[in-house]
């Protein structure tokens, strides 16, 4: 995937350099990674698909993605390098952080960026958590993060594996905001539906 991002912005001479520069000092990483909006700009990286928008990958997710798995780092160093980014980053850093996670050999440890990310009120963060890195969440957490992206109006579409990780539980509660919703005459979006009933079959 990251080589994908890397071919996209081929030809970006910031890019390159950046590149270099984090993997001849990982240090560097600090000043590089929130400088990557301002060399690669914010555009939707060339021949990205077409999707939702909060899937959309910009120029600077694809570059500080690429920058982040670049870092000659051992696990810990790099653990601890992705939670301080993470914290000092605004919003379109952490996304490319949380983007960043499955593509990173950090294992289970930064599971508790996700947790933040899901308590903000920040869709593109709420989305970013949900992707392949969230197979991290336990399924309690999971299911709780599925019902808040109903509750925001964020596509079930971002939350990968959510077809495999449907279950019981999941229909349960996706079935109780459905009626409540009812009861107060609300629309009930069509891909919680779809994944209500994905749920209930294969729970059946």
């Amino acid at each position: 995937m990251t080589a994908h991002l890397a071919t996209a912005l081929h030809s970006n001479a910031w890019l390159a350099e950046a590149t270099a520069a984090v993997e001849s000092d990982p240090a560097a990483i600090t000043t590089l990674f929130p400088a990557a909006g301002r060399g690669c700009g914010r555009a939707p990286l060339p021949g990205e698909p077409a999707g939702p928008a909060l899937t959309t990958w910009t120029a600077d997710d694809a570059a500080r993605v690429v920058l982040l798995a670049r870092l000659r780092l051992p696990r810990a160093g790099l653990v601890a390098t992705v939670h301080r980014l993470y914290r000092d980053g605004d919003a379109a850093e952490r996304r490319a952080v949380l983007r960043a996670l499955p593509w990173l050999d950090v294992g289970d440890e930064c599971a508790d960026l996700l947790h933040d990310a899901l308590r903000t009120n920040d869709p593109r963060l709420v989305a970013a958590a949900l992707g392949p890195y969230a197979r991290h969440l336990d399924p309690a957490a999971w299911r709780q993060a599925v019902l808040k992206c109903v509750f925001m109006g964020v596509p079930l579409s971002v939350v990968d594996g959510v077809e495999q990780r449907a279950d019981a539980e999941l229909a349960e509660m996706l079935d109780g905001l459905r009626r409540e919703r009812a009861a107060a005459n609300r629309a009930f979006p069509d891909d919680a539906l779809a994944v209500l009933t994905l749920a209930q079959q294969s729970s059946a």
